[in-house]
């Protein structure tokens, strides 16, 4: 769902809140090497697990998901950390390695 635009995921966030469902925000606060999205992208997560945005891509996000879930339940934020190191990269067949750090809050 990387194609809506930060002003469209956020906008998600606050009417899913008005509609009586729980939400959280993940947003992408660091990044280091190789990150498919920059700091400052959002990702919110519906508690019927359907989201909009992109904070990275593949299982990253499918962990940030299961990770928003669990916030949602227990009302304290989180800081997520997710990398390769240059060797794993080299491994995979990357050109380098990456680190990214995703904030996720429960929406009041």
């Amino acid at each position: 769902m990387a194609d809506r635009s930060e002003a469209e995921v956020l906008v998600a966030a606050r009417d899913w809140k008005a509609a009586g469902h729980q939400v959280a925000l993940a947003t992408v606060v660091k990044t280091w090497g190789s990150s498919p999205r920059p700091a400052g992208s959002h990702l919110v997560v519906r508690d019927d697990s359907f989201f909009l945005g992109s904070v990275s891509g593949g299982c990253v996000e499918g962990a940030v998901v299961e990770e928003a879930l669990g916030v949602m339940q227990t009302g304290i934020p989180k800081v997520l950390e997710f990398g390769i190191t240059n060797e794993q990269a080299w491994e995979v067949g990357l050109a380098c390695g990456g680190k990214v750090h995703i904030f996720v809050e429960p929406l009041q």
